[in-house]
């Protein structure tokens, strides 16, 4: 949009001020600047105004905009003068404008930075939350033009305008005067407006996700007159699952001349219906209200079907219609056009290229979806990108007996995506479990967030796909990250995402947590009828970092009634935290053989015994136990939902470990202890009554490595939940000079004029990492044996000899490094064998350095990616960690305890804690070192790339030996700003 030639603005027209929201309804609206062009839009908003509220606005009656009145609100210099509108179909539904004046309250200019704001909602509109999201845009846009206070007048009747002040979380002062309330509030975003910010986006965003999936009415579109083709089967797939609402067939071909005009009888019937579904031309057709539309027809015809629903009122999409970003350059520009149309309704899509949704709440009974099978009722969450892989995973839950809450395929994923599922399930009081199958993660920063928040109630399993290709599906827009994905999935690891490889793995894991508590320790009791499989099962969980106690072998004679004791045994074992049970086929001493019906019931009557510890079952053979096993809590449409052995979102009550070693051949101990779990109420010294036995469903593999695997993941998760609920402290450090690092920043950026950025000089990054009390030992250059020498005598011996050249730079291996120099003869002949052995000095640069006590060579690095946000990582030095990619990484801000357990994430941590006899060395100083940079990061977000290498840590204390900071123009922080959906 460009703004006329007569409109006398001081900037061109901001359109980075353009925004699709989504409002508290779950409906969308767009946010733009109002220009003149928008006059008689905002005559026709006006007229639609009620005479209270042009009142309260006005303060008096004020029936009409005068014709001055028109142009002063459409008219704006986009600094002293701006004004925003919400659209839906193009046409305003609110407005916003703020004036800048000065101490009196006349207009004034810049640096008066306070500024007068006012609102406008249609009636229609009202309590959707328009207001509150207009807010934070034009607090966004006034904040970016030096503006810092708002101040606002209200009458004291206007309820509604003075909670959507109060309530945005903005420091206030009020006052009454003449009749009339007075705000003025601070617009610098606090710890409080953020949370509301974020409350209010969850609430919005899944109330979005959840009008897709509970529709009181379906129109499905592209429906064909004969069996078969897209169309018609999602229309046989919504019938079949007993879909509780209004069902529409819509096909432009319905009643042309291929019926024949003015038929009747037969043929009208044949044109009035679809398998009983009334059918229609156009969705304008539908008398009745639409509440979501299912699009099958090609990609061509999408653009008119969608307008056709936008002005029939339709509540959301979902397009099945393939050719669009997957199909090419000008795919993705049809898809960009898509989402700009769909929102311009207010309409969110799922899509295209979509596989469909599913909702199997008996309220609903929804699959609008290829599958042509609807899942069983359960408690599991599934959201796919690829339509293959959501055929494999609903394959694979139904096979093991899995049932689901809700399903979303979304293709795509040009506006639906997995962040706004989390958002929904995160409420949703029928999903414990959520499996997600990624290819792209569109806004990685959001996704974390909503991650860690979503973890710490709910397991969240994910499984990334294109991991290693570099490659973007095709139809996924994204922004770049230059993080590899060992670093990713560690970031996704520290918001309590269970990361696996594979969709198998993802359904092992979704059935282990969606049926049984979680474990309250890594002690495992292994039993079954087969030693061989109770020993594989064992290395299994050493392998993975349970500790397991010796396998307990009840012998190919077992009964199912000995398998029931066993585990009833195990179970009340209080070394025990999780029972593996291994089968294999028996046969009696009456000839009988294995009954997997009568073993899955004694297995389950053990287990309701103690639900507080959760059971898998490795079966090898036994054809028919996994599905005993799981039919014991079938959750089709009819029967009710089984007890998870724990409230929605709510950690197990369980008992707090032994701290008595189990009862099983030594395993090697973690380093550190574990925490402990939170404090629980004891349990019952009364043996409970057990419940029914139906209602317990224990996982089966079909391999050890997969239970144990499954486990594996319970337990670490269990863990970080543990974790979670005690974050630890961002701590604040008295020594650091935030400010002076602020100004010295600026002076060196402004001197550079860079917009690229710059890297410091050694002096200057020296500088600035002092100011965060993180020393360098001082080097001095050597360009020859003379100056060598006179630094030796500057810094005292003994000293160390080393090459800064890029390609011999922090490669002590390479021999460009000489240690322990005690005097000028040692230090003169060590410099003519590095110039002998690499070159001339002016390549090797060689400089000279005092010594420091001996320790462990670390790395400690941040960097800002521009996806992810800042990230801390930490390694050991040398190549041998470098090959093996041992990083550990940390999202910024890190608290104390997330430093320590960087520190212990590395498999060499080991050499830090006296691996082998040697000593221990100072990780507290370590620990503080990391957050000091962390701090750093995180105070100035223009430093976007940290390295200090090596850092040498001793018994005692720590030495950073060179170090590299680089500047640039801080990124954009969409985290921080008003609520947006992605922008096309």
């Amino acid at each position: 949009m460009q703004t006329p030639s007569d409109q006398q603005d001081r900037h061109d027209y901001p359109s980075h001020w353009e925004a699709d929201v989504v409002l508290r309804d779950g409906g969308t609206a767009r946010i733009r600047p109002i220009t003149a062009e928008d006059a008689d839009r905002l005559v026709s908003f006006y007229e639609q105004v009620s005479d209270e509220s042009k009142y309260y606005r006005f303060f008096a009656p004020y029936p009409r905009l005068s014709a001055k009145d028109v142009h002063r609100f459409t008219h704006h210099d986009q600094v002293d003068r701006v004004g925003l509108a919400a659209t839906v179909g193009g046409e305003f539904i609110a407005t916003v404008r703020y004036d800048r004046i000065d101490e009196r309250g006349m207009a004034a200019s810049a640096p008066a930075d306070e500024a007068e704001v006012a609102f406008l909602v249609q009636d229609a509109h009202q309590g959707r939350g328009v207001a509150s999201t207009l807010l934070e845009h034009i607090a966004a846009v006034a904040r970016e033009r030096g503006i810092r206070r708002f101040a606002a007048e209200v009458l004291p009747a206007n309820t509604k305008m003075i909670k959507v002040f109060t309530d945005a979380g903005y420091q206030q002062k009020r006052s009454f005067e003449d009749g009339v309330v007075r705000l003025e509030f601070d617009l610098e975003p606090t710890d409080r407006s953020l949370a509301v910010q974020r409350a209010r986006e969850q609430r919005a965003e899944g109330r979005s996700v959840q009008r897709l999936l509970t529709p009181g009415s379906v129109a499905v579109i592209g429906v064909g007159r004969a069996p078969g083709g897209v169309g018609r089967s999602v229309l046989n797939n919504l019938q079949e699952s007993g879909y509780t609402g209004r069902l529409y067939a819509v096909n432009s071909a319905f009643g042309d001349s291929a019926f024949g005009e003015g038929a009747s009888g037969e043929d009208a019937q044949k044109r009035a219906d679809i398998d009983g579904v009334p059918a229609h031309r156009s969705v304008a057709d539908i008398e009745e209200p639409v509440d979501l539309a299912v699009i099958s027809v090609p990609a061509d015809r999408v653009p008119q079907v969608v307008a056709e629903c936008g002005e029939r009122g339709v509540r959301g999409l979902v397009v099945l219609s393939a050719g669009y970003g997957e199909s090419g350059v000008e795919g993705r520009e049809r898809q960009r056009e898509l989402v700009r149309q769909a929102r311009s309704y207010g309409m969110r899509i799922i899509g295209p290229n979509a596989f469909g949704v599913i909702n199997t709440s008996p309220e609903t009974r929804l699959n609008a979806s290829l599958a042509p099978q609807s899942p069983a009722r359960g408690r599991i969450g599934l959201f796919t990108q690829s339509g293959a892989i959501g055929i494999a995973l609903l394959s694979g839950l139904h096979r093991r007996g899995a049932g689901l809450s809700t399903f979303v395929g979304s293709g795509n994923r040009a506006d639906v995506s997995g962040n706004d599922l989390l958002q929904y399930w995160f409420e949703d009081p029928d999903t414990d479990v959520t499996l997600m199958y990624l290819e792209t993660i569109g806004n990685p920063r959001k996704f974390t967030r909503l991650a860690r928040r979503s973890a710490t109630t709910k397991p969240l399993v994910v499984v990334q796909g294109a991991r290693h290709s570099g490659i973007t599906p095709t139809g996924h827009a994204v922004q770049a990250t230059r993080l590899p994905h060992a670093t990713v999935s560690a970031l996704l690891r520290q918001a309590g995402v269970i990361r696996v490889d594979t969709v198998t793995e993802m359904v092992d894991a979704g059935l282990l947590l969606a049926g049984q508590p979680l474990p309250s320790g890594p002690r495992v009791a292994i039993l079954g009828n087969s030693e061989s499989l109770g020993l594989l099962t064992y290395d299994a969980c050493v392998a993975d970092g349970l500790r397991p106690q010796r396998p307990r072998d009840l012998t190919t004679g077992a009964t199912p009634a000995d398998f029931r004791t066993a585990l009833a045994e195990a179970l009340s074992d209080d070394g025990c935290d999780a029972v593996i049970v291994n089968a294999i086929p028996w046969v009696g001493e009456d000839g009988a053989t294995t009954d997997p019906e009568t073993l899955a019931t004694e297995l389950r009557a053990a287990a309701a015994g103690c639900p507080a510890k959760p059971v898998a079952v490795v079966h090898v053979e036994l054809g028919g136990l996994a599905e005993a096993l799981a039919a014991a809590t079938s959750t089709g449409p009819d029967a009710p939902t089984p007890p998870t052995g724990r409230e929605p979102g709510t950690p197990p009550a369980v008992e707090p470990p032994s701290t008595e070693a189990p009862q099983s051949p030594a395993v090697e101990p973690p380093p550190t202890k574990a925490p402990q779990p939170p404090a629980v109420e004891p349990p019952s010294t009364q043996t409970p009554e057990p419940p029914p036995s139906d209602q317990y469903r224990i996982p089966a593999y079909p391999a050890a490595e997969r239970a144990v695997r499954a486990l594996s993941e319970a337990v670490k998760y269990a863990q970080w939940r543990r974790e979670a609920a005690e974050p630890g402290r961002v701590h604040e450090y008295d020594d650091i000079d935030e400010n002076g690092a602020a100004g010295r920043i600026e002076e060196l950026l402004a001197a550079d004029g860079d917009p690229r950025g710059l890297t410091l000089a050694p002096a200057d990054a020296h500088e600035l990492l002092a100011r965060y009390g993180i020393p360098v030992r001082q080097a001095l250059a050597a360009p020859d044996p003379d100056a060598a020498a006179e630094a030796a005598r500057t810094l005292g011996y003994p000293v160390a000899l080393k090459t800064t050249a890029p390609h011999l730079r922090h490669r002590a291996d390479l021999g460009g490094v000489r240690l322990d120099l005690a005097d000028e003869e040692q230090l003169r002949r060590a410099y003519q064998e590095l110039t002998d052995a690499f070159g001339k000095p002016a390549e090797l640069r060689p400089v000279v350095q005092g010594m420091v006590p001996r320790g462990v060579d670390t790395v400690v690095r941040a960097v800002i990616d521009p996806a992810a946000g800042a990230v801390l990582s930490f390694g050991l030095a040398g190549a041998a960690s470098e090959l093996l990619g041992d990083t550990a990484h940390r999202l910024v801000p890190v608290t104390d305890r997330e430093a320590g357990s960087l520190v212990r994430s590395i498999r060499t941590a080991p050499l830090l804690f006296g691996w082998r006899g040697s000593a221990p060395v100072d990780t507290p100083a370590l620990e503080e070192l990391l957050q000091r940079v962390s701090r750093l990061v995180d105070d100035h977000p223009e430093v976007v790339g940290v390295s200090l290498e090596p850092v040498v840590v001793a018994q005692r204390g720590l030495s950073v030996l060179d170090a590299s900071v680089r500047l640039a123009p801080p990124p954009a922080r969409d985290d921080l700003g008003p609520r947006t959906l992605p922008g096309y």
